[in-house]
């Protein structure tokens, strides 16, 4: 590398956060970008390794480990000390489509992996990717790139997330004339919807599809094949379709009061709350934090999101319920590197809320056992109880209720964030597409076919609830064999 004694003499920094304090009165983004000295410091980290495993994208005791795109990370750490920007984002597109996207909202396995991670902080990989693609926009290095031959095959993409557009963008780089369907108003899946606009702003995501059409993919919003598109229509008038619209099933929580009003799942929280964002209005679907004892019951992402937008309402109060122990604060032993290290930490919802209230809103160990309401059906407290994981007469572990630990909450809005069961099903049996074990649509990885001829399948719809770099990767291998189809044969990578 550049620099071999880089990761022996330089500190591992990140970007400051803006105040906690600050942020929650804005939708603003609250990360600052750090100087280009800093950042080639920062790129002079990556060491001289032998393996790098940040970019090898396997699955290992089920998590990912290192890049699932396969970025080319020590090259780009390299050109980014070097000061040679311009190479290095074309380094980062030859992977992957939408880097300003896994930059701001990937978890980064690479950086679990990093085989500095070892014994030091690994290098700051996600940051300096996300400063690549920054600064290639900035400066006008990125710019639409339609083909320059058209092949007069016309192929289906349903549904617009980081798998449809990647799959898109790809099968419009080979040449085939594509179609984006989208149900909700706006193009981007999760990405527009899904994911809070501190976290990831909708300027950026809008950029990417307006420099996707200009590329010449058409995006037909406003419309949910099976339902007011017909599926037979779909593959009447298209050579291949590819599926990727999501796991967008919620799993839902069957206790004792759950018809109760102020209880959501957080999709229909966050989707409401950005619309309203984005249309500059208050829609029929929003709905409001503001003033409320809010409890969200889940720890992953979502959950997260969940607690930021919160705070942003300026509520009452917040609780977070998580049914799973507190990470230890380092890898334990059986968690050893390179896999996804499962510690505790502090991203940027409960920051604030630690900010605002004094303290980490998350309750470990702890479940819900019923809803109790109002005289007018409104929710308005929530009983819960510790619990501990023992094993069953199986081997598996359970969780078993702790006597005498029930305690009631206030709760005037509850929020369900506790992932996600697998896809709706509509367009799949209006198809005919066979779905495995878990109602996904069934299709081998790397192959991506269903069992209906010309139908594909990427991303979670096929694989189930997953990370956006992952969702990335299917939609650009189920391009490739969309064109093999197509065509007997694929440049695609």
């Amino acid at each position: 590398m550049g620099k071999p004694t880089g990761f022996k003499e330089i500190k591992r920094e990140l970007p400051q956060d803006r105040p906690a304090q600050d942020r929650v009165k804005d939708w603003k983004e609250f990360h600052i970008h750090m100087p280009e000295e800093k950042l080639a410091a920062q790129g002079a980290r990556c060491m001289d390794c032998g393996i790098p495993f940040c970019h090898s994208g396997t699955l290992l005791a089920g998590m990912a480990q290192g890049c699932p795109v396969n970025n080319l990370i020590p090259e780009w750490n390299d050109l980014v000390y070097r000061g040679l920007w311009r190479e290095a984002l074309d380094r980062l597109h030859k992977t992957n489509n939408f880097p300003e996207f896994t930059g701001r909202v990937c978890p980064a396995p690479c950086e679990g992996s990093c085989v500095l991670g070892i014994n030091e902080p690994p290098v700051t990989i996600k940051n300096i990717e996300a400063s690549i693609i920054d600064k290639g926009f900035d400066e006008g290095w990125v710019t639409a790139q339609p083909p320059s031959v058209r092949t007069g095959k016309k192929v289906a993409v349903v549904g617009s997330g980081p798998a449809g557009l990647a799959a898109a963008a790809q099968l419009n780089r080979a040449g085939h004339a594509v179609t984006v369907f989208e149900r909700a108003d706006r193009v981007g899946g999760l990405l527009m919807y899904g994911i809070p606009n501190p976290k990831l702003d909708k300027a950026i995501v809008q950029r990417r599809v307006d420099l996707l059409a200009k590329e010449g993919i058409q995006f037909i919003v406003n419309t949910e094949v099976g339902k007011n598109y017909p599926t037979e229509k779909l593959l009447k008038e298209f050579d291949a379709v590819v599926l990727c619209g999501g796991a967008t099933k919620p799993r839902d929580l069957p206790i004792e009061g759950r018809n109760l009003k102020g209880i959501h799942f957080a999709m229909e929280f966050l989707h409401g709350n950005t619309k309203s964002l984005l249309d500059g209005k208050k829609n029929e679907n929003f709905i409001s934090g503001e003033g409320k004892d809010v409890v969200v019951i889940g720890g992953g992402d979502t959950g997260t999101d969940c607690v930021a937008t919160s705070m942003r309402h300026q509520c009452k109060s917040l609780a977070q319920l998580e049914i799973l122990p507190k990470p230890p604060p380092e890898r334990a032993a059986d968690n050893p590197w390179p896999q996804w290290p499962k510690v505790y930490r502090l991203d940027y919802g409960q920051d604030e809320a630690k900010a605002i209230f004094g303290q980490d809103p998350r309750e470990y160990l702890v479940t819900a056992k019923r809803f109790i309401g109002d005289d007018k059906g409104q929710v308005k407290q929530m009983e819960v109880v510790r619990i501990e994981w023992k094993k069953d007469d199986q081997g598996r572990f359970i969780p078993q209720e702790v006597p005498g630990t029930q305690k009631v909450l206030n709760a005037g809005l509850v929020l369900l964030a506790m992932g996600f069961l697998g896809p709706e099903e509509t367009v799949l049996k209006g198809l005919g597409v066979a779905q495995d074990e878990r109602s996904n649509a069934k299709a081998e990885y790397g192959k991506y076919a269903t069992n209906v001829k010309g139908v594909f399948a990427a991303g979670d719809m096929r694989r189930g609830q997953s990370l956006i770099v992952w969702a990335i990767n299917e939609g650009r291998g189920a391009a490739r064999a969309v064109d093999e189809f197509l065509m007997g044969e694929s440049d695609l990578p």
